[in-house]
């Protein structure tokens, strides 16, 4: 037996292979293997690796990861509870307090150290077989075409061909699975914003998310005491100071938001190296095939700025276990249209927001829009999860009630 996995030798077939075992990875194998599915996840990286996020999870992830029983690992693994965050306008702050509401009373704001190895010991405890440290080489097909298994070098160097009814790619922006089966894009964002972010010991309340003149920075509370400070820029300001250097850069970004944020990270611990992210173009594509689909950013990309990636990944995690374990081309193809049903919306309001072609009452309009959006998001995750579990067909995609106003229970954060 494997010890890192947990289970037997690699078998010769599994009913889904996930490959990749980040957050979307990791959430759907564990999904589909509780349903009772044979489970193969591989992933290229080490367990626990870090990787580019903004680590906010919006009020309906933590409600999955509530329900699905792994809020209080997170919790446990020092993860600050968030109850207050602020928008600042310019000089305008908005405070807006978390509302406790269907046994989620703070939202959280994990690294991914933390919550990317979290949800691969789920899929391992839930019965699936995870495999760090194999990289995919390429898929196999029927003599129809259709996709019916991977061809994976693992890290003995041996490459090994393992059958599955479907493949699932859940490898990120650049996903091999997407570019194997051709996967069309079937919308595009052209706008995206730069950034640069990194770590410092600053004690704050709650997280803080700053717009001002064409420029935007976040504060967020995360783990071992530290807290995530980024910056957001236009794309042209950032490849033109890029060769200055970019710990100017993010000084003098921080203060243009807010002067006293800037002499308060001057004055902090730093933690580590910035991290620069130069922006992508966000895109959706196509998600479903003949024994194969997409889920998290290998499915869908949005520009980072709305912080909206990792609950995304959860929601979308949730809907594609369910369209797995009912087995039918149908499923996955009211997966996608269900996924769409948000995710167009939010492709398309980050876009207008990472452009930074807006003045200040203009982004307030915007982030009105988005919280309206999360609010119809957060009503219809609670609702096909509500009493039972998540079942083939239950969820709704024009949510439950009224689309809701800004408030305080599920607002931005």
């Amino acid at each position: 037996m494997n010890p890192m996995t947990g289970h037997n030798p690699i078998q010769p077939r599994y009913d889904a292979i996930v490959v990749g075992a980040r957050v979307a990875g990791a959430s759907t194998a564990m999904l589909v293997a509780r349903s009772g599915l044979r489970v193969l996840v591989l992933e290229q990286s080490t367990r626990g690796s870090d990787t580019t996020s903004t680590h906010a999870l919006m009020r309906a992830g933590v409600l999955q990861l509530r329900r699905w029983g792994l809020l209080d690992r997170v919790v446990a693994a020092g993860t600050p509870a968030i109850r207050l965050t602020t928008f600042h306008y310019g000089g305008e702050a908005i405070e807006i307090p978390i509302q406790p509401r269907d046994g989620v009373d703070a939202l959280y704001a994990p690294r991914r150290t933390v919550l990317d190895a979290i949800l691969a010991d789920a899929a391992v405890e839930s019965g699936a077989h995870v495999i760090h440290g194999a990289r995919v080489e390429r898929l196999l097909r029927d003599p129809g075409g259709r996709v019916c298994g991977v061809a994976f070098r693992g890290e003995d160097g041996g490459v090994r061909h393992v059958a599955a009814d479907i493949v699932i790619g859940a490898d990120g922006v650049r996903s091999t699975v997407a570019r194997a089966v051709g996967a069309a894009t079937l919308h595009t964002a052209d706008r995206p914003g730069a950034y640069i972010y990194g770590y410092c010991r600053l004690g704050v309340n709650g997280t803080h998310w700053h717009f001002a003149d064409r420029v935007a920075a976040g504060v967020i509370p995360t783990n071992d005491g530290t807290t995530c400070v980024f910056v957001g820029l236009p794309p042209e300001r950032y490849q033109a100071r890029r060769f200055t250097g970019f710990d100017a850069l993010f000084r003098t970004v921080v203060a243009e938001n807010d002067p006293g944020l800037g002499r308060a990270i001057g004055r902090a611990e730093r933690v580590g190296k910035l991290h620069p992210f130069a922006g992508m173009p966000g895109f959706i594509r196509q998600s479903w095939g003949p024994g194969w689909a997409l889920v998290g950013d290998a499915g869908c990309f949005k520009d980072p700025l709305t912080a909206h990636g990792m609950t995304d990944a959860l929601r979308d995690a949730e809907l594609l276990a369910n369209a797995v374990t009912a087995g039918t081309d149908g499923a996955l193809a009211a997966y996608q249209g269900e996924r769409d049903g948000f995710a167009v919306e939010f492709l398309r309001l980050s876009d207008e927001i990472a452009s930074f072609n807006w003045d200040i009452e203009r982004v307030k309009g915007l982030h009105h829009r988005l919280s309206k959006l999360m609010t119809r998001e957060y009503e219809w995750v609670n609702a096909f999860g509500a009493g039972t579990p998540f079942r083939a067909g239950s969820a709704r995609s024009d949510g439950r009630g009224e689309p809701g106003e800004l408030n305080n229970s599920h607002v931005l954060v």
